[in-house]
């Protein structure tokens, strides 16, 4: 599965709730090695001390609301050095454990936002709804009625379990998400093609998140 399709933007979430407001590990635990930043940029840095990168990458990421100033310049300088924010999601999955699963959640999250507004996906929620309001896993995360900011709620979710330090929580969340969307997409009511494509990228990204998750 391309991790450089639709992943969203990293740093402003388009859809979702809004930060919850209770204590969780500040984003000043975190920050970005300077050093390590500025001999990655310059082609300098050997591959031990560029997984190390990979890693502070991967735990500041979710904190993108509330990064403080010099980490989030920081970043800014590996993003522009790397392409873009799709290259950021390639080079993060060349590194097994944290950087990998980070990236693989941030590309589910871009694919909830993507598909949050698509007219044919919320019609073929309802109708899953309708039958099962809560599939499984989901209770506590899926708000009562289907909005076109349902599912960026999910993926607001899994970035505020990211950020508080909650990764197995997130992966679940992350699994039955993408269990559900697949199970909507395999209706035997014929669905549309670009629910039948959501249900073949969220296929993709289970396994993707869910390999990531056990070598991590």
């Amino acid at each position: 599965m391309p991790l450089t399709k639709s992943i969203g933007e990293l740093l402003h979430r388009r859809h979702g709730s809004p930060r919850r407001a209770h204590a969780r590990p500040g984003p000043d635990r975190f920050g970005l090695d300077s050093m390590l930043a500025g001999g990655f940029t310059a082609g300098t840095l050997g591959p031990e001390d560029e997984a190390r990168l990979a890693d502070e990458v991967a735990q500041l990421l979710p904190h993108g609301a509330d990064m403080p100033t010099k980490a989030r310049e920081t970043l800014t300088t590996i993003i522009d050095h790397l392409g873009g924010q799709r290259e950021l999601m390639a080079w993060l999955d060349r590194h097994p454990g944290r950087p990998r699963l980070i990236a693989r959640m941030y590309v589910l999250m871009g694919h909830l936002d993507r598909y949050s507004d698509e007219g044919a996906v919320l019609d073929a929620l309802r109708a899953s709804r309708a039958q099962d309001p809560y599939p499984g896993g989901l209770r506590d995360y899926l708000p009562p009625d289907t909005t076109d900011e349902t599912l960026g709620t999910v993926a607001a979710r899994i970035e505020d379990l990211l950020a508080d330090g909650r990764e197995e929580e997130a992966v679940r969340l992350a699994l039955a998400t993408t269990s559900w969307l697949r199970h909507v997409a395999e209706s035997p009511d014929d669905p549309l093609p670009v629910v039948r494509e959501m249900g073949e990228l969220m296929a993709h990204v289970h396994e993707d998140v869910g390999e990531a998750a056990r070598r991590s």
